[in-house]
């Protein structure tokens, strides 16, 4: 996957990302840093694109 490319982010993320830009926007900030500042808001909540499935902790019963 090249820099820069969302192919690999959720719908919900992606709409994340457009409507934390559109506020950045409104502040009179330049398209291309609130574009990146959108994204990088969205992958600091969370953590990235999507996870493979089953991705995560494994719990033991405890006896």
């Amino acid at each position: 996957m090249p820099q820069g490319d969302k192919s690999k982010y959720t719908d919900k993320q992606k709409r994340q990302a457009a409507h934390i830009e559109a506020g950045y926007e409104q502040q009179d900030m330049p398209t291309e840093e609130a574009e990146a500042r959108a994204w990088a808001t969205v992958n600091k909540q969370d953590g990235g694109g999507k996870k493979p499935g089953g991705a995560g902790r494994k719990t033991t019963a405890r006896k």
